[in-house]
């Protein structure tokens, strides 16, 4: 089986990111490295980090497209795991992408799988608001899915290392960097999509309301690069 890094790209997240990294250390199957790319955070962010072992990159250039691209040269292993810093990936979550990527997947992207993702469901709601909002991701999913156009969200996706610098890695856009990387992965070889890799992430998306949470997966849909989930 392949060894995964997890890279989780991070700005002024010390509130949440306790809880990310407690969710990584009850991981069946634990990742080789963990790898918390600081986006010049202006809280604690990085010494919560550093207390709880993970290696800390600096990253200067303000944006996630080049965090998540620090993040990727960092690695140093075959296959990357990608997660947000507001995000809990249940305890089976590496173990089946480390499935789901097969034996013999040395991570060089020459045919098979290169890249994974799976559900997500809020946290911090109500039982039927958590169950609803898997539903419809995993609606969602199947929809782009369905429209040749896989949609790996970057708070849960994996992907081969070789084969992402392959691609280009991280477009330079102010969003949807991740939905395009994956886009480009799957021109290289198999997406799958890994029903039992579970993420939960935090339900302060809906802070503004629902119409505008709604209106910023449309304009998701049309391939929209701009800072549409703000900072």
């Amino acid at each position: 089986m392949p060894d995964f890094t997890v890279v989780i790209p991070a700005r002024n997240e010390a509130a949440y990111l306790p809880l990310t990294l407690r969710a990584l250390e009850r991981q069946l199957s634990p990742p080789a490295e963990v790898i918390v790319v600081d986006n010049a955070s202006q809280d604690d962010t990085a010494a919560v980090a550093r207390a709880w072992g993970a290696t800390v990159l600096s990253c200067h250039v303000r944006g996630i497209a080049p965090t998540r691209q620090a993040g990727l040269e960092a690695a140093r292993t075959p296959w990357v795991a990608t997660t947000d810093a507001d995000s809990l990936p249940g305890p089976e979550w590496l173990a089946h992408f480390h499935e789901a990527a097969g034996p013999g997947q040395d991570g060089h992207g020459h045919g098979g799988r290169v890249a994974l993702y799976g559900p997500m469901r809020f946290c911090g709601v109500s039982r039927p608001l958590a169950t609803l909002s898997g539903v419809a991701y995993t609606t969602f999913l199947r929809a782009c899915e369905a429209a040749g156009k896989p949609n790996l969200a970057g708070a849960n996706m994996a992907y081969s290392r070789q084969a992402a610098l392959l691609a280009g890695g991280y477009p330079d856009v102010e969003a949807y960097e991740d939905v395009l990387l994956g886009q480009a992965l799957a021109r290289l070889g198999e997406v799958a999509y890994v029903p039992g890799a579970l993420v939960e992430t935090s339900a302060r998306r809906l802070e503004g309301g629902w119409l505008p949470f709604l209106w910023r997966h449309a304009q998701n849909l049309s391939g929209h690069t701009r800072g549409y989930f703000g900072n």
